[in-house]
């Protein structure tokens, strides 16, 4: 695309700082405006007077009140690597948001971490009630797939787009990382840092890396070429729960949008507790060293994926 392009002006092998941060800004911008009309157009419309309106307003209230919208923001950024038009990827971007979406409302609940806050609103099931929160997570979920069918590629590559959603939201992802984040939840035993990576690895990681790849299999990437942002994106999942971690006990509920201090009040296995804050802030560094080599031979083009990753590292909430 022409923007990316004049964002990323410097010439092979330049590093992402050569990259205009204002043109990569508009870029990104441009990014959350397409993937916020997406699922809107995607939800029911509440409006209408057609029921289950109360279900509708929930699914809404969990989809279009704020978030940083990483996960399209990816499924935008690897597709662009290739030159795929904005409007095949809105379709993928819309579904790893929706079913985000659905996870963090059954995140929310009673039975899991109980929170009454997220983006800065009542989680659904203190707007709605618990019964419609389920509901609106399992409808949300449906949902995804439905939107993902309809993209607009070949029969082959939705296959591929469905395949890599379907095994990162379920017992292979992030439903398996939810399960062992249960079990280690007030065990009274901390993990080990392994076993925290992997447990992460799935309940995080797993839908970062099928962002980052189902970009890429709209655009037909080789097999090398995904095996390249498999490691950026393994890498970024890590970062990104590395830097939750941090801000939940650096950071304030009024600027992260949820509770802070959840973790050490829950006794949960974090990063700091295990390694200390300066070992973490030490190991975000690592993850972005780790993250700019694997996109190196992608070169001046990932200018915008380099962007998301500094993105994950440096963040306030």
């Amino acid at each position: 695309m022409p923007e990316l392009r004049a964002a990323a002006h410097a010439g092979p092998g330049a590093d992402r700082s050569d990259a205009d941060p204002r043109a990569l800004d508009a870029v990104l911008a441009g990014w959350r405006e397409r993937a916020d009309a997406a699922l809107a157009r995607a939800l029911p419309d509440a409006s209408i007077g057609v029921e289950p309106r109360r279900l509708h307003q929930a699914m809404r209230h969990a989809v279009l009140l704020g978030g940083k919208r990483m996960r399209p923001l990816l499924v935008y950024a690897s597709g662009a690597l290739f030159e795929v038009a904005p409007l095949v990827l809105d379709a993928p971007a819309a579904a790893v948001e929706l079913i985000h979406a659905y996870s963090l409302v059954h995140d929310d609940l009673p039975a899991m971490d109980d929170d009454a806050l997220r983006r800065g609103q009542p989680t659904v099931h203190v707007a709605f009630d618990e019964a419609t929160a389920i509901l609106a997570g399992d409808a949300l979920q449906s949902l995804a797939f439905a939107v993902l069918a309809d993209t607009d590629s070949s029969d082959a590559i939705r296959v591929d787009l469905l395949r890599t959603l379907a095994q990162a939201a379920g017992v292979a992802g992030m439903c398996g990382g939810q399960a062992l984040d249960i079990d280690a939840t007030g065990s009274g035993t901390q993990l080990s840092v392994p076993a925290l990576e992997r447990l992460h690895s799935l309940k995080t990681g797993a839908l970062i890396r099928a962002s980052v790849r189902m970009g890429a299999l709209c655009g037909g990437a080789d097999a090398s070429a995904l095996a390249a942002l498999d490691r950026y994106a393994q890498a970024l999942g890590l970062a990104f729960q590395v830097r939750d971690d941090i801000l939940d006990i650096e950071g304030d509920s009024q600027t992260l949008g949820k509770t802070a201090g959840k973790d050490l009040a829950q006794d949960k296995s974090t990063f700091p507790a295990l390694i200390g804050l300066d070992a973490s802030r030490a190991r975000l560094h690592e993850l972005g060293a780790a993250m700019r080599a694997a996109l190196e031979p992608f070169g001046p083009r990932a200018a915008a994926l380099h962007a998301l990753g500094r993105l994950a590292i440096e963040r306030d909430r």
